[in-house]
């Protein structure tokens, strides 16, 4: 188990699965640039898009890489085909807004992709975001989620970071939030500073006790 006072989330592949529109839209990019699709695809999880531009198109201008990069957020605010919820993700949220316990989402994407997936996705509507425009570094940078816990009003130790790529894991723990990662993955760093890995937002089980949280994990690994 582990305490906390408010969580702070990652959107894709940890509230709502995308994966498939995202690589769509990437596999595209791979082929205009002629560079392979895998090292693409392997790269961009989890990482700002203007940051996975500017590492393969090194010697772009910044107008080709503001141009691309509103031709491929164009390609994924508009391909919603297959965006939902992930399991336990809306009935995880709807008991935080019950008990009164503070959360926000905090997303490497912009406000008109948020805002469209999580649209389609149905989620509860946060209080408060964290996106790509929020900051001037994106993870794996600790600032989004140091901006988070400050939206809260908590300090980053007292919130817990549920995520599900390696450059999400760096973010929060650098920022000194606990960590929980939602559907383990071979590349997932920091094992030994991962408070909890679950298979999906199902595997938890929460208490409030005045403004502590004990989360609960239901046969999962906790670290």
């Amino acid at each position: 188990m582990l305490k906390c006072r408010g969580f702070l989330f990652d959107l894709d592949g940890t509230l709502i699965d995308s994966l498939p529109a995202v690589e769509r839209a990437w596999i595209k990019f791979a082929d205009k640039m002629g560079i392979n699709r895998d090292e693409v695809l392997n790269y961009v999880h989890g990482t700002p898009a203007i940051l996975s531009l500017r590492h393969f198109m090194p010697g772009a201008t910044e107008e080709e890489i503001d141009s691309t990069f509103k031709w491929i957020e164009k390609l994924e605010t508009e391909d919603t085909e297959g965006i939902a919820a992930l399991p336990g993700a809306i009935a995880l949220i709807d008991k935080l807004n019950a008990l009164d316990i503070p959360w926000a989402i905090v997303t490497s994407g912009t406000v008109p992709l948020a805002s469209a997936r999580h649209k389609v996705a149905e989620l509860p509507e946060p209080a408060h975001w964290v996106t790509a425009e929020s900051v001037e570094n994106g993870k794996p940078n600790p600032e989004p989620y140091l901006l988070g816990a400050q939206k809260l009003g908590l300090l980053p130790e007292e919130c817990v970071v549920f995520e599900d790529a390696a450059v999400g894991v760096h973010a929060g723990l650098d920022a000194g939030c606990q960590v929980v990662v939602v559907h383990d993955s071979p590349d997932i760093p920091r094992r030994d500073e991962i408070q909890m890995t679950i298979t999906n937002l199902e595997d938890i089980e929460i208490v409030k006790s005045g403004g502590d949280v004990t989360i609960y994990a239901m046969n999962q690994d906790v670290c």
